[in-house]
């Protein structure tokens, strides 16, 4: 007799079997690679570049799983690990279509909607993609026009800056602390730019949640 399962236990059945494909399918491209065109990479550097690079890598990555779970609820998160753009794109979607349908992603209405949102947002932008694609040629002089630079590179702060004001008109004393982390963090760190956004993402949402276990302690929230 067959046993029926749940929805969360099919939810991280399905999860796993996929992203261990996912995984197999991006180590083997390279290799596919490198026997196609007879190239292979220097182990011993590529094995240094490694040690040297990894453990970032996996520091991230288990903060991240802590990290967005309890935003994205599991499905939305195994999808999103899957198709990637999780900071820029999965996450604002899944919020926000959470927010209008007025559930959690710790619910499992909001486990649904969540992963909904994620795999719409994954469509759409493969749409866009293959649309870009085919007309890039045609369009690269006017998307390269002086005029519209200063919109395209705008593009991602007027995005997080319209969800911003959404949360933070609705938590304005847990939002002053990690405003004020990452401004110091961003002005007086060179060294910090767009490609560490991935990284500052988890290092903010563990500050706050620190910071909101403080202030719920002292009584301010």
């Amino acid at each position: 007799m067959k046993k029926n399962i749940s929805y969360m236990e099919s939810v991280h059945k399905h999860g796993r079997i996929w992203g261990i494909i996912v995984a197999v399918v991006l180590l083997l491209f390279p290799l596919v690679l490198s026997f196609i065109f007879g190239v292979m990479p220097d182990f011993g550097v590529l094995l240094a570049g490694v040690l040297a690079t990894a453990p970032m890598y996996w520091a991230v990555g288990i903060i991240e799983i802590f990290t967005y779970v309890p935003m994205l609820g599991a499905g939305g998160t195994y999808l999103s690990f899957v198709t990637g753009n999780i900071s820029n794109l999965k996450l604002p979607c899944a919020i926000d279509a959470m927010e209008r349908a007025g559930v959690k992603a710790s619910d499992e209405e909001g486990e649904v909607i969540s992963t909904i949102a994620i795999a719409v947002s994954s469509i759409v932008t493969t749409l866009i993609i293959i649309i870009g694609v085919i007309c890039i040629v045609p369009l690269t002089p006017v998307l390269e026009s002086p005029v519209l630079v200063p919109a395209f590179d705008m593009i991602l702060p007027a995005l997080f800056g319209g969800l911003a004001v959404v949360f933070i008109s609705k938590n304005l004393k847990l939002s002053i602390a990690p405003i004020i982390l990452m401004l110091v963090l961003f002005i007086f760190v060179p060294a910090l730019n767009a490609s560490t956004v991935g990284i500052m993402v988890p290092v903010g949402v563990l500050f706050t949640v620190a910071v909101a276990r403080i202030l719920y302690k002292k009584g301010v929230l």
